[in-house]
């Protein structure tokens, strides 16, 4: 099942947190390359980075819930929250996964 997670960040996070960590991150993120297919912040309007996207390949919510946790930005006090929300998806690389009808 693909999910996709929205990160909230803290509005009082440290701003430097995502340099301070990013490498962990990133190490985590090639560790779980074959759950987590994409991931990126979201842009704020003046373009700088704030909140967060993943998208996942998993079993159950409880092992999405668990891969979040394990992610180095977690324990920094970075995300506020997240939401795990089901996704199908019925388009791909110009290619329609699914008939209509």
């Amino acid at each position: 099942m693909k999910f996709i997670i929205l990160f909230e960040d803290a509005a009082d996070a440290d701003p430097d947190i995502r340099t301070t960590f990013m490498t962990k991150h990133l190490d985590f993120l090639e560790k779980y390359s074959d759950r987590i297919s994409a991931a990126g912040p979201l842009l704020d309007t003046a373009g700088l980075g704030r909140d967060g996207l993943w998208i996942v390949d998993a079993g159950s919510e409880d092992e999405v819930d668990r891969l979040v946790r394990e992610d180095p930005f977690w324990p920094t006090g970075l995300r506020k929250s997240y939401s795990i929300i089901k996704w199908r998806q019925v388009y791909l690389d110009g290619a329609r996964l699914i008939s209509p009808g």
